[in-house]
């Protein structure tokens, strides 16, 4: 067994033991926040690795696109978890009071569920497509000084996508179209999960399609990898549930330890739960992304953050309606303010121009610095300017990134009907074969 395997392992146990404690009631010392948030996130930082080492053995078996789907899925448990809790929040307070009234720190449950969610969207494309090509940056420029060579994903200053990834970001850009009708409801209902999940299901599925790749496995994932099926798969399993687990029992007290200490500072709750929860949230996939780009794998990581992005933005938007009205007893749909619609206005923006970013099924240096500068404009508007000067800023914002994306999509507009041929019709067997023919 690798000793970096036991060493991920005994990393991820502490805090798995105090989150799974406190979930169970059970004898568990306390820490202060600021170390509670350090041990919960060595954790995370142990689960990300063996997730990464399960996702690269899982592809003996099955394509890498669905290999990085159930990576991304599992990935984002932490946001799912912290997006649980206030939907179930607001159902309950909806079903004791008819309404999503505000808490008494000045926001109510409703409103905390959905800044979380967006926050976690566009940090998730405005830090973390960008942090990929930095680090595939760095990645080659140390190759190149050790006498090696760029891969066929990573080059300085540019991650490529293979043609068979042209399904994530189709379906992404389907999930975008449908979002951009969601600032215009008072309400997310469930209407719009029916949508949202099957535009997830119909995406799972075209990914089952694809077939099985002979990876390059090194390491730990090779060690998994290369041996008999049966204890492989098994060996798999065990490290996406352990891994799965750990996430599960660590996220939501991680969120806490962070919120907590923030709060503590003075730090506004709905700046809190939108911007400093999802980044502990995020920090799973994050990791794993930087992972496989160090890696000279920088397919496979914007790949990671592309399926998480089309995870968030369907299955997690589909369901958090399903909760609210399980909590709630309620066939209602989960109540939008105005400050909610605005923030999903802008959110289904960037994801607009992100999808245009790629329709090449290329991530340039100045495209990733495009999606860096715009949301550290937004970023910071939101924490500096006062709320009505916030939202004119949102709506420039918003203009702007349509604006690209239009512009984008018609220069590129003929690779647009082939990237949508690619993704939604044609065989993983073709795309397989052209991606063959790019590379030689």
């Amino acid at each position: 067994m690798p000793l970096q395997f036991l060493l991920a392992v005994l990393v991820a146990l502490p805090g798995a033991y105090l989150g799974a404690a406190s979930y169970l009631g059970l004898p568990h010392p306390e820490f202060a926040p600021p170390l509670a948030a350090l041990i919960y996130g060595l954790a995370i930082i142990g689960a990300a690795f063996v997730l990464a080492w399960a996702a690269e053995a899982a592809q003996v078996d099955i394509s890498s696109g669905l290999a990085l789907a159930v990576l991304a899925l599992l990935a984002v448990l932490p946001e799912y978890a912290v997006d649980f809790v206030f939907s179930f929040q607001a159902g309950q307070l909806y079903e004791e009071t008819g309404a999503c009234l505000p808490g008494p720190e000045g926001a109510s449950p409703c409103s905390l569920a959905l800044a979380n969610m967006t926050g976690a969207n566009r940090v998730l494309v405005g830090i973390g497509w960008p942090l990929v090509v930095l680090v595939a940056t760095f990645a080659v420029l140390r190759t190149r000084r050790a006498g090696g060579h760029d891969s066929a994903s990573t080059h300085a200053g540019c991650v490529q996508l293979p043609r068979k990834m042209a399904p994530e970001v189709v379906f992404l850009g389907l999930a975008t179209l449908y979002s951009l009708t969601l600032p215009l409801r008072h309400t997310l209902t469930l209407l719009d999960a029916a949508v949202l999940v099957s535009i997830f299901v119909a995406y799972a599925w075209r990914l089952a399609q694809a077939p099985a790749d002979p990876p390059e496995l090194i390491g730990t994932s090779a060690w998994v990898g290369s041996s008999d099926t049966a204890p492989r798969r098994w060996t798999v399993g065990g490290m996406f549930a352990f891994a799965a687990l750990v996430i599960l029992a660590t996220a939501e007290h991680f969120a806490e330890g962070l919120v907590t200490t923030g709060r503590e500072l003075g730090v506004n709750q709905f700046i809190l739960v939108q911007w400093v929860a999802p980044l502990a949230s995020e920090s799973p996939e994050l990791i794993v992304a930087c992972l496989y780009a160090w890696r000279l794998k920088a397919a496979d990581s914007l790949g990671t953050l592309l399926s998480s992005k089309v995870n968030q933005w369907t299955l997690l938007v589909g369901t958090i309606p399903i909760v609210f009205a399980l909590a709630g007893s309620t066939t209602d749909g989960l109540p939008l303010d105005e400050q909610q619609r605005y923030e999903l206005l802008l959110t289904a923006a960037q994801s607009l121009f992100a999808v245009s970013l790629l329709v090449t099924l290329a991530l340039t240096v100045w495209g990733a610095v495009a999606l860096f500068v715009l949301f550290m404009v937004q970023f910071v508007s939101s924490l500096t300017l006062p709320p009505a000067t916030d939202r004119i800023i949102v709506v420039v914002m918003s203009v702007l990134y349509g604006l690209l994306a239009v512009g984008l999509f018609l220069r590129h507009r003929r690779e647009l009907a082939r990237l949508t041929r690619d993704g939604l019709v044609t065989s993983f067997g073709e795309l397989e074969e052209a991606d063959e023919r790019q590379g030689g």
